[in-house]
């Protein structure tokens, strides 16, 4: 499985106001798309994410909020200019994930991901603002655009948060934990946001999962995703041999072990 980020495809960057720190980033994720095509080729599974710039008004990393007025408990009143601009950037995205539909590839699909902190923008104004926010993006993709390609991902471990199990196939957190462990109490507390038995994954973390300690203790951890840069550029997080153990274990599925999915 790989991760993609999908923030330089948001239609409001303010090129104007903002940094170099801001754009490198733009700059570096400007690739994504093409990426992913050439990573559904070898048919291997992929997970989008969308650090999406506020649809209306900022600066710089707009994403985070204090970086931008955007009201989201606004966005979800039905005709407010907040409304308008967020279908407009939700139909845009719809449109880039159009194809992967199209052509069958499924897409572990991770949208308002840390929806219950307050550093992003949709997650500003609390549990039912985000709520609100995620079943507005499930209705219209899957009613609307028919995307029923997407695989949606819910990534919060806060029960006052959780959308509802018939938007939501699998349950996720991110977490960066400084050794390698199970992570077994941050997987127990996740599984309490809903009775309902849900697909469980790390939908981001640092340092790679104990893949043995995951099986031996029971942890129902179907996936994780490494996060960029550091975490997986350099040994300061998975030393290489560690790495290599974990890809070699036998309760570790790679590409190769898989079927043909699409």
């Amino acid at each position: 499985m790989l991760g993609f980020e999908l923030l330089s495809y948001s239609p409001n960057i303010n090129y104007l106001d903002t940094d170099e720190e801001c754009m490198t980033e733009v700059r570096e994720n400007l690739g994504t798309l093409k990426r992913a095509w050439e990573w559904a080729d070898k048919k291997g599974l992929l997970t989008f994410t969308w650090h999406w710039f506020s649809p209306l008004g900022g600066r710089s990393k707009s994403f985070f909020t204090k970086n931008t007025d955007f009201d989201a408990s606004k966005a979800v009143i039905d005709g407010t200019p907040e409304n308008v601009a967020l279908i407009s950037d939700m139909d845009m995205m719809a449109g880039i994930l159009r194809p992967f539909c199209d052509q069958e590839i499924p897409i572990l699909w991770r949208p308002f991901h840390e929806g219950d902190g307050n550093w992003f923008w949709w997650g500003a104004k609390g549990p039912e603002t985000v709520k609100k926010l995620y079943r507005m993006m499930y209705e219209r993709y899957t009613d609307i655009h028919k995307l029923n390609n997407l695989i949606w991902v819910w990534n919060a471990p806060v029960p006052e948060y959780y959308p509802g199990d018939d938007t939501v196939d699998i349950i996720s957190r991110d977490m960066y934990p400084t050794d390698h462990t199970s992570c077994a109490k941050l997987y127990h507390e996740l599984l309490k946001i809903t009775a309902q038995p849900k697909i469980t994954l790390i939908g981001e973390t640092g340092s790679v999962p104990d893949i043995e300690a995951v099986h031996h203790k029971k942890i129902g951890w179907a996936s994780y995703m490494t996060w960029s840069k550091e975490y997986c550029l350099t040994e300061k997080h998975t030393d290489d041999e560690y790495l290599k153990k974990v890809y070699a274990s036998p309760y570790a599925v790679t590409k190769e072990d898989l079927p043909i999915l699409y």
